[in-house]
């Protein structure tokens, strides 16, 4: 049975994907190899929109701003996990946990937030392109980047408060290879109900609010392509918006399962492989479906290998 201690711990175990020491060095050379894959893939990113100034569009200003906040949502989980899989190191401190804790929802929160953001630059620049430069001034958008990082402070500073403010008693095993949430509070010796309550109520109005925001200007962007008189201004149109979708489908499917449905935080073995896909793969995979999908980017690209 659980028993209440207010007595402090001065570490945890991670004990998420323990196996065969064989397994164990597969995973690490795999979490490795994504790693430096979302680093450089990202990097190359970033420079390709510095170095062609027919890219310093709002667009993709905050597509720069994605692929840096990937780096550092990659960088909070992957080396550590790696290390962990090669040496069997599994054991981090308390003080640890609760900053890798922070800055994980402070980076996860705040790429929710980009993504609504993006969709609705894309929602100006298809159904008012008129007025595009005007509503999406370079002020606005370092706004929404700001509001974003604020909201992500914000989540994180009440999911970590809250969390840590539970008891753990003796030897405490957390079940996932990184401090989740979810896996944290079920680790705790104390009632969890109120931190439960808490977590869905904040993360799933996160995920619904900027979900939401996503599907009512997609919906319009999708109104406004199929009005356009031309198959060649809807291809392009659609073009534009082709990976922001795939990228906001991969995430927020996810997401949504991990943290905005009841009981998220019972059940962390159904949770590891979707957390390894939404933390270490999709910032992976984001700059090459923003490259392979979208041509001024491959133009772009070109042009610098030429140089």
């Amino acid at each position: 049975a659980k028993m209440e201690n207010h007595t402090r711990i001065s570490e945890f175990t991670l004990s998420g994907f323990k196996s065969q020491p064989g397994s164990q060095i597969l995973l690490s050379v795999l979490f490795s190899t994504m790693y430096i894959v979302t680093v450089v893939g990202n990097i190359c990113m970033i420079l390709i929109i510095r170095m062609d100034s027919s890219l310093h569009t709002p667009m993709y200003f905050f597509l720069e701003n994605l692929s840096t906040l990937d780096i550092c949502y990659s960088s909070v989980i992957t080396p550590r996990a790696t290390l962990a899989f090669l040496l069997g190191r599994r054991s981090i401190s308390y003080s640890g946990c609760a900053s890798q804790m922070f800055f994980f929802s402070l980076f996860g929160t705040t790429e929710a937030f980009f993504l609504a953001v993006m969709a609705y630059d894309r929602f100006t620049a298809i159904c008012n392109p008129l007025l595009y430069q005007v509503i999406m001034s370079r002020r606005l958008c370092v706004l929404m980047v700001m509001g974003s990082y604020l909201s992500g402070c914000i989540n994180c500073t009440i999911q970590t408060s809250f969390t840590f403010s539970l008891s753990f008693c003796g030897h405490t095993e957390i079940n996932h290879f990184f401090c989740e949430v979810a896996a944290v509070i079920h680790a705790s010796c104390s009632d969890t109900l109120v931190n439960e309550l808490v977590m869905l109520a904040v993360c799933g109005s996160i995920i619904v609010g900027t979900a939401l925001v996503v599907f009512i200007s997609y919906g319009y962007i999708i109104i406004t392509i199929i009005q356009m008189p031309s198959a060649e201004s809807r291809h392009k149109a659609f073009s534009t918006c082709s990976s922001h979708m795939i990228t906001i489908c991969l995430f927020f499917g996810t997401v949504f399962f991990m943290y905005a449905r009841p009981g998220a935080a019972a059940s962390p073995n159904k949770t590891n492989t979707i957390s390894v896909f939404y933390t270490i793969v999709i910032p992976m995979l984001n700059p090459f479906i923003y490259t392979l999908r979208n041509r001024e980017v491959k133009r772009s690209l070109r042009k610098q290998l030429k140089r």
